[in-house]
């Protein structure tokens, strides 16, 4: 056997697990005499780890799928089973042999709730919390031909509470006496997880040193001069496991990896360290200078520039005895409550961002979390503009792996400790008033957290809970433990000339360089009091979004609506039953009452009206005739919806708002309410309303004075600008057309311009669609596109039913680059149904790239010129630019048309190409980037759209085109 080497291993394949009623044997025996078979034989199964145990049963078909359908309601709660249905052995094996004066430690990031441990005999205790990590020297307990058995009997929360008839949120609240997540006694968005999340739900590792260990550095930044002159503060903790005093030489080093790959060392330093024998010391390396370096900018305001910080101790008489390293972030976050809004207003690296967000439960409600789930979660984020996300309090302490993408991908992260209102003092009834039962423990989890995520750039505060604050003891705790450093409480310290003496280096915080607020309505968040003032969370009528009074406080932490998914998603998580659409019931008032089917109702459905208030506005566009109509007329709600939260909140920056954040993005299971992509990975039209909304510079209607804006949220100022108004009836004419005069616009601003007067027009039509562009005057390439349709006050969108069999034709030219499983296809589709006026190129769509995660693409650019070319917008996407294409294919296709006019709600999809499957089967192939969707094309318009996908071991790809009035699927590949 190979001795093993400095560094980590992870433990995650071939385990099995076992109930604990049905294995006859003790731990010690387990991991001694009597293992278990190596093939998973009764009452052995195989095992996901990292996971749950419901996981692990779903995934060995002894329970239905409790995502699918009504199988939740076939599978026994815990609070009927018992404790013990659901505490289970997890059993492994794994090899390692240490060389002389070698160290090992078994690492477990995270259980539920609580676990013992057994390796090769020896028993150890893992001690309750489901947010702290655990780490046992096993130096001596291992075997010496270094083959290891290890046993794990895990226990599920001490207080899984019942789930009431009426559900409710939170159950009966009981999960909030323990320190764990809330959300799995059920909310109003979420079915009761039935084993409440029990199991080893995070990272296992074995990790081998030398005598002297790296344990939990600290990375902090000090910025002077506008952040010309930068500080990197650096504090590590280092133990010696040896009996005898250890002579270090303990190195920092600082590189960058430049666009040709080569790597540029900044920093290179050296320090010599002695360390008595079984000490346990902190050491602060001298900070290290850093002239100009490149910042770490959020989504949309530049690149997330990343350096890679590694820290190696050396031991005399030995070599290398650990190294650590992390990818670090140049970048100043600041944040105070506005005096002109009352808002929450957040400055990055001294620029004022303008918060549009979502609120974030978590990926998975079984746990089943991976790097290549977190990666396309956080990357689809990215992809609408976002620029934050609020990882909820009823919800978890996130993972390393999701902090790693939102660091890539520019997303500032919220990060709410473990407190509801509904679960700890305001729920009803109202339950846990002094928040769960062992506050020592809720404070040792919240350290350990601050511990594991601090070196994140994308962290960008605390928060102590979701619509409550802590218990008093807690919140007091906590407000000292995370007490800002001197360099950071002053908003303005970006013009001190040297640095300040202090008593403390900024590393020797817990953390010191992020703000900590109390709770989510707190502090400029909400009214800023703790009332319940977020929300509403239900279907509005679009203009409202505009008015001035439609919220009366400066940041929204949280505002709902709608998420009805596509009926391919339907058809895959629901038997034909739930496959039935709403009933709508008309009410003596006018308004129109969904009575949705039973599994709708079960997944959480939420409704398209809002008796009272709103018209039910997928009956607007006529009586949808079965599944695939009322999705698609879902779709173009939710469009229309989520673009007109966005822009109505961005209408008013700083005037009257520093932010807001969705609630939510996206559901951890099937749920039918409130997000942009399904729990399947397939993106809902509101996705690409969110992100036309949130460019960075954007153009939109106000519709509520139907005045056309300009937004420029960037730090420099737009100049040389115009806009093109363009009006497109039913019958593919343009009665209106208006360019405006040259423009400016301030950095950070909102200007109004002119009015959209066609409404006032003689005979106006009822149904007509309106396309706006923002370009520049000297070579028409276009900063922003975005279009509407709108009907006259008073009218409705059925007009829109017989336009469906007005066809435009379109020719689509497809170049797709092939690696491996991966494809990325190049589109340029264009509405033939009228020559272009080549008077006015912007038909072209040319559009003008900006730093940013999510540019857009240049429409005119040539395919040969795109062969692998990206710009370096963040590490992740530099790494994808080096995409060596091993094949490529060109392809012209035609699709036949009926006459002139708009090429409405066109979108693409993916599928596995099948000669035959029937339409109940799912043949999608999922997630896929789009780099636009659900757009539309107005006569001789030309639109260029990107996509990219992984495909399946021996799977043809087949990429279709669909659309309002291109309702038959046309092929593309």
């Amino acid at each position: 056997m190979v001795e093993m080497e400095i560094g980590k291993t992870v433990l995650d394949g071939g385990w099995l697990a076992a109930r604990s009623t049905e294995v006859e044997i003790n731990g010690v025996e387990l991991t001694t005499t009597q293992p278990p078979p190596t093939q998973p034989i009764s009452p052995w199964m195989k095992a996901a780890v990292p996971g749950t145990v419901l996981g692990t049963l779903v995934e060995n078909k002894l329970v239905p799928d409790p995502f699918y359908g009504l199988g939740n309601e076939s599978i026994i709660d815990i609070a009927d089973s018992g404790r013990e249905h659901y505490t289970f052995w997890f059993f492994t094996t794994f090899e390692c042999k240490l060389s002389n004066n070698q160290h090992v430690d078994l690492n477990f990031r995270a259980i539920n709730y609580s676990a013992e441990v057994y390796l090769n005999g020896h028993k150890e205790v893992l001690p309750k919390g489901m947010f702290r990590r655990h780490s046992i020297d096993i130096t001596d307990i291992l075997h010496p031909d270094g083959q290891n058995l290890l046993a794990v009997l895990v226990y599920p929360p001490d207080h899984p509470g019942r789930i009431p008839p009426q559900g409710g949120q939170g159950g009966d609240h009981e999960i909030g006496k323990d320190v764990a997540a809330q959300y799995v006694e059920g909310w109003d968005w979420m079915t009761p997880i039935r084993d409440r999340n029990t199991g080893i739900w995070d990272e296992v590792s074995i990790t081998v040193t030398g005598p002297v260990k790296i344990v939990d550095p600290h990375l902090a930044s000090s910025f002077f001069d506008g952040c010309k002159r930068v500080y990197l503060h650096s504090t590590v903790e280092l133990v010696n496991k040896n009996a005898g005093v250890a002579e270090c030489s303990l190195n920092i080093q600082v590189s960058t990896e430049l666009g040709d790959g080569t790597v540029l060392v900044e920093h290179l330093e050296t320090q010599h360290v002695s360390i008595s024998p079984g000490a346990n010391i902190q050491y602060t390396f001298p900070e290290l200078y850093f002239y100009k370096p490149n910042l770490w900018w959020p989504n949309g305001m530049g690149k997330q520039h990343l350096y890679n910080v590694e820290i190696t101790v050396n031991v005399n008489g030995y070599g290398e005895s650990d190294t650590w390293s992390h990818h670090f972030g140049f970048r100043k976050i600041e944040s105070h409550t506005d005096s002109a809004t009352g808002g929450r207003l957040f400055k990055v690296n001294d620029q004022p961002i303008f918060i549009r967000g979502g609120n974030w439960i978590l990926s998975d409600g079984l746990l089943r979390l991976s790097k290549e789930r977190y990666k396309t979660d956080i990357r689809f984020h990215a992809d609408m503009n976002f620029n934050m996300m609020r990882c909820w309090g009823g919800g978890l302490a996130e993972r390393p792996e999701f902090y790693h993408y939102c660091d890539l991908y520019g997303l500032l992260v919220w990060q709410e400790f473990w407190i509801t209102g509904d679960c700890d003092g305001r729920g009803d009834p109202v339950s846990n008033p002094d928040g769960p039962l062992d506050h020592d423990l809720f404070l040792l989890c919240a350290r350990d957290t601050v511990k594991l995520l601090r070196n994140h750039p994308s962290l960008a505060l605390w928060v102590g809970g979701n619509e409550q604050a802590p218990p008093p003891d807690i919140n007091a705790a906590l407000k000292n433990d995370l007490q800002l450093h001197p360099y950071y409480m002053n908003s303005n310290n970006s013009g001190t000339s040297a640095i300040t003496p202090v008593i403390k280096d900024p590393s020797q915080y817990l953390d010191g360089t992020r703000v900590y607020i109390q709770g989510s309505m707190w502090d400029g968040f909400a009214d800023g009091k703790g009332d319940f003032t977020d929300g509403p969370y239900e279907i509005q009528n679009p203009e409202d979004f505009f008015k001035p009074d439609y919220y009366k406080y400066g940041f929204n932490p949280e505002v709902g609506n709608v998420g009805m998914p596509v009926a391919a998603t339907i058809r895959a998580t629901m038997p034909p039953e739930g496959w039935q659409i709403p009933l709508f019931k008309k009410l003596a008032n006018g308004y129109i009452e969904e009575v949705p089917n039973p599994i709708w109702t079960y997944h959480k459905y939420i409704p398209y009206s809002k008796p009272g208030k709103v018209h039910d506005q997928i009956l607007s566009y006529g009586t949808p005739k079965d599944l695939d109509d009322f999705c698609l007329k879902a779709q173009l709600v939710n469009y229309v919806q989520y673009r007109a939260l966005l822009e109505g909140y961005t209408s008013h920056m700083w005037s009257r708002y520093t932010g807001v954040l969705i609630w939510k993005t996206q559901n951890p299971w099937t749920g039918l309410r409130g997000q942009f992509y399904d729990h399947l990975h397939d993106q809902t039209a509101g996705f690409y309303g969110c992100r036309s909304a949130a460019e960075p510079i954007h153009v939109q209607l106000n519709l509520e004075t139907f005045s056309i804006e300009v937004v420029n949220t960037m730090s420099e100022e737009l100049s040389n600008v115009a806009i093109e108004a363009s009006v497109w009836d039913l019958e593919g004419e343009c009665p209106y057309y208006k360019t405006s005069e040259k423009l400016t616009v301030p950095p950070k601003k909102v200007v109004p311009t002119f009015e959209m007067k066609y409404p006032k027009s003689k005979n106006p039509k009822p149904v007509y669609f309106l396309l706006l562009k923002l370009y520049d005057v000297s070579d028409n390439r276009i900063y922003s596109r975005n279009f509407y349709w709108l009907h006259l006050t008073g009218d409705d969108y059925k007009l829109l039913e017989p336009f469906k069999e007005r066809r435009p034709p379109l020719k689509i030219t497809s170049l797709t680059f092939i690696k491996g499983s991966s494809y990325e296809m190049r589109l340029h589709i264009q509405n033939t149904s009228k020559k272009p006026d080549s008077n006015t190129p912007l038909y072209r769509n040319s559009f003008i790239r900006r730093n940013g995660s999510c540019d857009k693409l240049d429409s005119s650019e040539s395919f040969d010129l795109l062969d692998g070319k990206k710009h370096e917008i963040s590490l992740y996407e530099k790494n994808k630019g080096s995409f060596s294409r091993e094949y490529n294919k060109a392809m012209v296709s035609e699709v036949s048309g009926t006459g002139k006019g708009v090429a409405f709600f066109l979108h693409f999809s993916v599928h596995a190409s099948k000669k035959e499957h029937n339409k109940v089967e799912d043949t999608r192939i999922l997630p896929v980037h789009y780099s636009d969707n659900y757009f539309s094309l107005v006569p001789g318009e030309v639109m260029t759209v990107t996509i990219s996908f992984e495909v399946p071991p021996g799977v043809t790809p087949q990429v279709t085109l669909h659309g309002w009035n291109h309702h038959d699927m046309h092929t593309i590949l």
